[in-house]
């Protein structure tokens, strides 16, 4: 990401219309980098920090940040100049490894290690071909963010196909079953977006009540199943007739009506 000039780093209607609109050069930008082979990348532009890319994108100021390797130089200036956020339109996903404590004691840490790392590769990568943002891995946990900025007014769909894809990239919908037992949970509303923390501890996050229920949806859900509000259904056009039921929610005073849907061979 790039600035257009000096702004005030305080400014919310600056990252309102950054992050609601934007310019051609980053969606162009993104669009591009993300089709570059090779891992790690950044985990908001997609640049490449290895590979055939990566000297290209070292020329273009494009290298991994040692302030923070999750991103690029570019995009750290960026957070960090332009320090602050806003509330904006926005859908979180959170996908969860179901019996993750049972999976690593029954093998070794390097295995365990190893099937992690394919899944946070996997996660990633899906997330970026459907124009998310990788917020952050939380153990087992991937969250993603899905934002006008990226995806357009369209976000809520685009995060409910990219749950979708992710559970299949898993192999829920083979006939052997899945080679890591996922589930997921996919919320849109109005959230806080932008900048967070101090020095060289800056992210790039979403907080709210949109994000939190997120959160409690993916605990909620199956391997195999995504579950999301019926709202957030709404907005992407889901079949009306899916199933529909209410869930307690942790830390909710109100049942929340949602929509699950299921990847497998009978999904």
């Amino acid at each position: 990401m790039t600035a257009a000039g000096p702004l005030d780093s305080r400014d919310e209607a600056f990252w309102r219309d950054y992050l609601t609109r934007g310019g051609s050069l980053e969606r162009y930008g993104r669009q591009v980098f993300k089709r570059i082979p090779s891992d790690p990348r950044c985990k908001i532009c997609a640049a490449p920090f290895r590979g055939i890319g990566a000297p290209v994108m070292r020329l273009i100021g494009k290298s991994q940040s040692v302030a923070n390797p999750k991103v690029c130089n570019s995009c750290f200036t960026f957070i960090s100049r332009h320090h602050g956020g806003a509330e904006i339109e926005a859908t979180l996903l959170f996908a969860d490894v179901r019996g993750s404590t049972s999976l690593a004691e029954s093998m070794s840490p390097a295995d365990f290690h190893g099937l992690m790392d394919r899944y946070y590769r996997t996660a990633t990568k899906t997330v970026f071909d459907y124009d998310g943002g990788v917020d952050k891995f939380v153990g087992d946990e991937l969250v993603a963010m899905f934002f006008p900025l990226l995806t357009g007014e369209g976000h809520a769909a685009r995060a409910i196909e990219a749950a979708q894809a992710l559970l299949r990239a898993t192999g829920h919908a083979s006939p052997d079953g899945p080679w890591l037992p996922v589930g997921a949970g996919v919320n849109s509303g109005r959230v806080w977006f932008g900048a967070a923390g101090e020095g060289t501890h800056v992210e790039l996050t979403a907080l709210g009540d949109v994000v939190n229920i997120a959160a409690r949806l993916a605990s909620a859900a199956r391997a195999g199943e995504i579950l999301t509000t019926a709202d957030t259904a709404d907005a992407a056009g889901l079949d009306p007739t899916l199933e529909r039921k209410s869930l307690e929610l942790k830390g909710k005073h109100l049942a929340t009506e949602v929509v699950a849907l299921h990847i497998g061979p009978g999904g």
